[in-house]
């Protein structure tokens, strides 16, 4: 059924450039800012006013109404889709307790978010307290348990498992560092140990201290976080993309371990998504050879990640064990 909606900042990139006078607007703020077709094209699937957002620039809300505003009356379009939404699945957690990490920005904030919204309790792990606090603060009283612990800390990781109160359902790996691009011949001993240490070996160190906690009840659900460049190499220098194949292994075997045990364990890739976690702007040979190939597939919202996460965690999972989801909008085809 065709439906005439209106244009406003919450409609998507692609909204805008569908519209007779939106894609006009649109196509002269790009030029502005320097951006081109296929850069559009990759930002499709987001909302304006998080696309203006996530550019950095000042006063993204009042550019967005600007743009808004030179609609006048020409706002509204005939449409077939009205875009993606969330749509929270109210009690899918209630009376569960996952642990999140990297959960005050990106995909691990959105994971927490809907887990909290759908009934769970979330220990949110990052290094930020501030952002932390404002996670807790948006939720309900109770609903975010807010840990600022770095996770290669063995202190800070038994602080994580305290705040659980003796009771984990679930666990998210989510946090993780990007590296410089470099190629084998060019990466430092001081970027592998700075990748690894957070991707690899922080996720390891509070796994093990986690899962004897699902032993003992007999069941649990772990969701470890990869990247693209666990499924090719094309996304990353040496450094990330060995660490995120490392957690390709860490899944298989943990997946065969546990599984007698009621502990199911999986993975989700990600393509490109709209987080905070923006690669160093640097040259080499690395850093070239990467840039010259870009998938033509449409960067995702964290909401979208953590539709694809929460779904491997509850249990509507329940008969997923050792996969690996590439939840890329098609990037692992390319």
């Amino acid at each position: 059924m065709t439906t005439t909606r209106t244009l406003s900042a919450d409609s998507t990139i692609g909204a805008w450039s569908q519209h007779p006078v939106g894609s006009r607007i649109l196509d002269g703020f790009a030029a502005q800012a320097g951006m081109d077709a296929a850069t559009l094209a990759m930002m499709r699937n987001l909302p304006l006013s998080r696309m203006l957002g996530a550019t950095g620039a000042p006063d993204a809300e009042g550019v967005a109404r600007a743009l808004v505003a030179q609609l006048g009356d020409a706002g509204s379009q005939s449409s077939d889709e009205a875009g993606w939404r969330e749509r929270i699945v109210p009690g899918r957690f209630d009376g569960q307790t996952v642990v999140v990490t990297g959960a005050a920005s990106g995909i691990g904030r959105a994971v927490a978010a809907r887990i909290a919204n759908e009934g769970g309790v979330v220990v949110a792990v990052d290094l930020s307290e501030q952002r932390l606090g404002e996670l807790a603060d948006a939720r309900p009283e109770g609903a975010i348990r807010p840990v600022a612990a770095d996770i290669t800390d063995e202190t800070a990781i038994a602080r994580v498992v305290e705040a659980a109160g003796g009771r984990i359902d679930g666990l998210a790996n989510i946090a993780g560092l990007p590296d410089d691009f470099s190629a084998i011949h060019e990466v430092s001993d001081a970027m592998l140990a700075r990748v690894f240490e957070v991707n690899v070996f922080g996720l390891i160190r509070l796994t093990r201290a986690i899962v004897p906690v699902m032993l003992e009840a007999g069941r649990g659900s772990i969701v470890n976080v990869a990247s693209e460049a666990a499924l090719r190499g094309s996304s990353a220098g040496v450094a990330y993309t060995a660490s995120k194949h490392a957690v390709l292994g860490v899944t298989r075997s943990m997946a065969f371990m546990y599984e007698p045990s009621g502990i199911r364990v999986n993975t989700v890739a990600p393509g490109g998504t709209l987080t905070g976690m923006r690669p160093p702007a640097v040259e080499g040979f690395g850093a070239s050879r990467v840039r010259s190939f870009s998938a033509p597939v449409p960067i995702a919202l964290p909401e979208h990640l953590a539709a694809s996460i929460t779904f491997l965690l509850s249990d509507d999972g329940v008969n997923v064990q050792g996969a690996i989801l590439a939840s890329d909008g098609g990037e692992s085809t390319y």
